[in-house]
């Protein structure tokens, strides 16, 4: 990569910023198609992330037929009954109450696309046999981030979407057991009257330190 002068440094990360600043997660999305193109190359963005060893501990899945995403949703809301019916504890529901969630999901039919985001703990060598994965966690977390950044920079929405347990992916996508999910993201375009809570994000001073 060559070297750029420190005000052209400073205006692309300054540029960079204010892009990633109009992110924002939502929950409202329009059936509208997006191109394979656009998924494939984010994913591809996702895919040059650090990870321990090289071994890209990762797979995307992407689901985009009605009948899959159906089938999701219907688990997914059965996990997510029994987090908001027990599983969670009073002080995390009443964190997430000004957010308006709950159990029912309709953006996992709604949205055209779902990611699931798999961490793969085995690794198939050159050899063929399976080696462990390094700091798998930690790679895919970076990934999609790269993942999330990609789809924005295109002009898409996301939501991460976490019920607890996913072991339910593993079985509808026929993923191995190798392969843990770590999120499904959804993605699409934001629906016309897809709202979000108003929020702020802390100052630089509350989120970083020099030494």
């Amino acid at each position: 990569m060559p070297k750029i002068s420190e005000e052209a440094m400073s205006a692309k990360a300054e540029s960079f910023y204010h892009r990633l600043k109009t992110r924002r997660t939502i929950r409202g999305f329009s059936p509208d198609p997006i191109p394979d193109s656009v998924l494939r190359q984010a994913i591809l963005a996702a895919g040059t992330a650090p990870n321990g060893a090289n071994l890209q501990p990762w797979h995307f899945a992407v689901v985009k037929s009605p009948a899959l995403k159906r089938e999701i949703r219907l688990a997914a809301e059965e996990e997510e009954r029994a987090f908001y019916g027990g599983r969670a504890p009073d002080e995390w529901l009443e964190t997430l109450a000004p957010l308006g969630t709950d159990a029912d999901k309709p953006f996992l039919e709604t949205a055209p696309a779902l990611i699931a985001i798999f961490t793969k703990s085995k690794v198939t060598g050159e050899d063929g046999e399976l080696k462990k994965t390094y700091y798998p966690k930690e790679s895919v977390g970076i990934a999609t981030g790269f993942l999330i950044a990609a789809l924005h920079e295109a002009g898409l929405g996301t939501l991460t979407h976490t019920p607890s347990p996913m072991q339910f992916l593993n079985k509808i996508l026929k993923r191995p057991a190798e392969e843990k999910p770590f999120l499904l993201l959804v993605v699409g375009y934001p629906s016309p009257d897809c709202t979000v809570p108003a929020i702020e994000k802390l100052p630089l001073e509350k989120i970083a330190s020099w030494s």
